[in-house]
């Protein structure tokens, strides 16, 4: 049977497809130097350059840019294998493929040359055809490294701007957000965005002189685009712009705000509310919901006394054309605190390894929240419950307290 002929040419051997290879020599002897440059003359992808002062070799190799670098080991005034760890301690230099060369070809001085940071090992002088196929081989593999280190970091550049970007966003949603209020309503709210820009916002303002209208929304998602249609519906509330609809009306509102953000229009984004109005002087809270977590009302200071969940069922807004939303009273005492909340207050994994409810939640927020900690000790609370004070969703939760 006839033996198949070698391969002259192996793929390692061929020019550097658009990338040319640049060697650097390091070795005392001249003739050497000779030697391995008329080896690569003829070579047009291979630019190549002879230090026969090792003392030079650092500072030649940093102007040269080598892909590749072959050393001697034996040279008068240096050690070759300290020379090595002199070139993987460099910043510009710590990553350039080494080949030796060496006379000598004892195991032990090869592994010891590896264990300092060397790639190669060649008995001096190889053979032309071995030499350019690992010049090669070891060129691609830098270049292939310096790409791909290269498109990381402006990835990771990228990565930064736009985390600045969403942080920026983050920051604008959160300035549109009121001030608290001190009066015959105290109101006062903690907010934290979560890593990204999330959906979360909400208002309250004095419809007239005896309405006091509050709400909080919570668009599905994160991102830009859920930031946006928050900020889109925070301003059609505030600026009272909704077609038949009364802002007393809390059913009215919701069915007027499906109307004007069906989710087909909306990048297939909806939302969820609580929208409530309270009426001054007959203590009346009138309210409606569209798939939100309920609200809580404390009608007394005593943290043993159980909330009264204020939630009616309704599909959340842009879900649905042409629905109708349901309303309900309840009265508030002098002295009722009231929590407006999205579910990522609450829905988190616990160190326990289970999600919290709204049922462990309560007894958290039962507890009157001092005036110098503030919402914060409860967000400390849910924070110190998960293991963590970074939430996967946005932490809004708005208290008011009536005199």
């Amino acid at each position: 049977m006839d033996t198949p002929p070698l391969l002259t040419d192996p793929a390692s051997t061929l020019p550097l497809p658009g990338h040319r290879a640049r060697v650097l020599l390091i070795d005392d002897q001249r003739m050497v130097g000779e030697a391995v440059r008329r080896m690569i003359a003829n070579e047009p992808d291979i630019d190549f350059e002879f230090c026969q002062d090792p003392h030079q070799a650092l500072a030649t190799a940093e102007r040269f840019a080598p892909t590749v670098i072959l050393q001697d080991l034996v040279m008068p005034g240096i050690n070759g294998l300290t020379l090595v760890e002199h070139f993987r301690a460099g910043d510009f230099s710590r990553d350039i493929p080494m080949i030796v060369l060496s006379s000598q070809e004892e195991p032990v001085i090869k592994a010891e040359a590896f264990a300092r940071g060397a790639n190669d090992y060649l008995v001096k002088l190889p053979d032309r055809v071995e030499l350019l196929a690992r010049v090669r081989y070891h060129s691609r593999g830098f270049i292939l490294l310096k790409e791909r280190n290269a498109a990381f970091e402006a990835l990771a550049a990228s990565q930064r701007a736009l985390a600045a970007e969403l942080a920026e966003a983050a920051d604008y949603v959160k300035s549109l957000l009121p001030a608290p209020l001190k009066g015959p309503i105290d109101v006062r709210w903690d907010f934290e965005a979560c890593s990204s820009v999330g959906g979360d916002s909400f208002g309250y303002f004095w419809i007239d002189d005896e309405h006091f209208a509050a709400y909080l929304l919570d668009v599905c998602g994160h991102g830009v685009g859920a930031a946006l249609l928050s900020v889109s519906v925070m301003n059609t509330l505030g600026g009272n712009t909704l077609r038949n609809a009364d802002p007393r009306h809390p059913e009215q509102v919701l069915a007027s705000l499906n109307e004007v953000f069906p989710m087909q229009r909306h990048n297939n984004m909806y939302f969820t509310i609580w929208y409530g109005v309270f009426n001054r002087t007959t203590r009346q809270l009138r309210y409606a919901s569209a798939g939100h977590p309920p609200a809580l009302l404390f009608e007394t200071a005593s943290p043993a006394v159980e909330p009264k969940q204020l939630s009616i069922p309704g599909l959340p807004i842009g879900c649905m054309d042409g629905m109708l939303y349901d309303g309900a009273e309840v009265t508030v005492p002098p002295g009722g605190r009231l929590y407006l909340f999205s579910d990522g207050v609450y829905e988190v994994r616990l160190l326990e390894d289970r999600e919290m409810t709204l049922e462990d939640f309560i007894p958290i927020i039962a507890q009157p929240p001092s005036a110098a900690d503030g919402l914060l000790a409860v967000r400390a609370a849910v924070g110190a419950r998960q293991g963590r004070m970074n939430f996967d969703d946005d932490f809004s939760l708005v208290e008011m307290v009536f005199a």
